[in-house]
């Protein structure tokens, strides 16, 4: 069968992507005012959707999700092993080679890569491609729920442990960042956790209210992040070539990541489904958990979040891309085994008895 011409670029383009777009390069042309009314309003509505969106992911874990998780441990340790351990060590490890590339004024690039590696896993991309690819659905929602959770603590932990006191990040954590995680990550995860017992039927089938709320989360934080650093002209001197090592880098780690969460997975001998799971919970990061955080870890240098954000936004895309093709590739195998098992087994004694016509 033909596949139409367009059908490859439908797969990558999708209308969140060129959403994100529009809102970066509205902030170009039509960046916020860095303070007044508009400002005021934006920032509130900001953290409103903030709270939204952790209230519904609270919501969205459901305590069958938490029991199958403590059964397959295996599983969920070897994916909380790759998101907060190998990421990060990767982005240390490749200092000596990734640093370099970023000198100039433009190190911030750098930390943003290192922030990046200390973000949970993504939920909705992972769960949807362990759907798409045949994998164990249930087990890559509870992994990447509990990757989510366990993130509002070790991600600021991971930051302040690395990043605190380095020049231009001011990323120490303090007892007022620590309070604004609690009242605008923490506490509405909690309370959407909570009451979950009386809305869980109800927020099960508002899955165009959650994405609304994810994608309006993230659009109104780039914004904001970007329009501060246009206001500030921070980023009038970033070259193409600043991009292109971005680009480069990203890439690099999630074929790290890949490869990581397949071998080892394989070597673990785990289950086709499993694996499947693994590899897309493993190896994704969030940017609906990670521009949020951003906002409330780096709320004291401003206009340079946007450096910061960069190479998550960018890894984003990237991996949905590279993902969205894996996926795919495993759909089709999983088409392809059953007629090759069947092709392969053995006629049944009575059905060749029959076709001799004996």
């Amino acid at each position: 069968m033909m596949i139409p011409s367009d059908h490859w670029i439908r797969q990558v383009v999708d209308g969140f992507l060129l959403a994100l777009t529009a809102v970066i390069l509205l902030s170009i042309v039509f960046p916020l005012p860095p303070c007044g009314i508009l400002y005021d309003g934006f920032n509130a509505l900001t953290s409103i959707s903030l709270a939204a969106l952790f209230f519904i992911h609270g919501a969205k874990l459901s305590r069958q999700a938490i029991v199958q998780g403590a059964i397959n441990w295996r599983l969920h340790l070897l994916v909380l092993l790759s998101t907060f351990v190998i990421f990060p060590l990767i982005g240390f490890l490749f200092k000596p080679v990734f640093f370099p590339l970023f000198k100039g004024g433009n190190e911030l690039f750098y930390f943003g890569i290192l922030y990046l590696c200390f973000l949970p896993s993504t939920v909705q991309s992972s769960i949807a491609f362990t759907s798409i690819a045949k994998g164990n659905v249930p087990a890559a929602v509870c992994s990447a729920s509990l990757s989510n959770f366990l993130g509002i603590f070790i991600t600021p932990f991971l930051v302040n442990l690395f990043l605190a006191g380095t020049s231009g990040v001011n990323a120490e954590i303090d007892l007022k960042t620590i309070t604004e995680i609690v009242l605008q990550i923490l506490l509405p995860f909690v309370a959407g956790h909570i009451a979950r017992r009386w809305i869980a039927g109800w927020i099960d089938r508002q899955k165009t209210l959650a994405n609304i709320v994810d994608n309006g989360t993230i659009l109104l934080v780039v914004y904001m992040a970007f329009s501060d650093s246009m206001q500030h002209h921070y980023f009038e001197n970033i070259s193409l070539t600043i991009l292109f090592w971005i680009v480069v880098i990203d890439v690099l780690i999630l074929a790290v990541l890949l490869l990581f969460t397949y071998y080892s997975s394989t070597y673990l001998k785990f289950s086709e489904e499993d694996r499947i799971a693994i590899l897309f919970c493993g190896s994704k990061k969030t940017l609906a958990s990670g521009l949020p955080m951003a906002r409330v870890i780096f709320a004291g240098i401003g206009a340079s979040t946007a450096s910061l954000v960069l190479p998550l936004i960018i890894f984003h895309q990237i991996q949905l891309v590279v993902c969205s093709f894996i996926a795919r590739h495993y759909k089709r195998k999983a088409a392809y085994t059953p007629v090759r098992e069947r092709l392969s087994r053995p006629p049944r004694p009575d059905v060749a008895f029959r076709e001799t016509g004996k």
